[in-house]
């Protein structure tokens, strides 16, 4: 597979990454329910095409990024936080996360900030192991914070400095 291309996403990536969105949902990962139709779109207020880094990998979408604000006060304006990451399951493995992941922090970086931070569910052990070899740490756990498929599972929040 040929390195992937990443890059701001644009306004006509909606469709493409609502699709992937999609295709990508489970409970490892995401905490509201398996979206249903009608679909709501990718962007919205909350998330603009700037704020989404695409992996492009033959002209098509593999996966995205999502990086915003952790709070919007002026004096926490020098953190970023991860708001989502999705790749496409015939592609991981090779590397696109890794890239996503770095190029949000070039980006958050690039904006000012000086630290970045996510939360990962506690059960999604390959994602915890892909952010610990990229120098993110736990800095707290919220014990079983979400109740999914049967289960309490907790909310991990970890960071690290850019």
């Amino acid at each position: 597979m040929p390195e992937p291309y990443i890059r701001t996403a644009l306004p006509d990536d909606d469709e493409e990454l609502s699709a992937l969105d999609r295709a990508t949902w489970s409970s490892l990962h995401a905490v509201m329910p398996r979206p249903q139709p009608p679909y709501d779109p990718f962007f919205s207020e909350r998330h603009a095409p700037e704020d989404t880094l695409v992996a492009e990998v033959d002209r098509r979408i593999v996966g995205y990024v999502r990086l915003g604000l952790a709070y919007k006060l002026a004096s926490n304006a020098h953190v970023r936080q991860i708001q989502g990451l999705a790749v496409a399951e015939e592609v991981r493995g090779r590397g696109v996360a890794r890239a996503l992941l770095r190029a949000a922090m070039e980006e958050a970086r690039r904006r000012g900030a000086r630290r970045i931070r996510l939360a990962v569910l506690g059960h999604n052990t390959p994602a915890r192991r892909l952010y610990e070899s990229e120098g993110f740490a736990v800095e707290g756990v919220l014990p079983g914070e979400f109740f999914l498929d049967g289960e309490y599972v907790d909310d991990v929040v970890m960071g690290r400095p850019l």
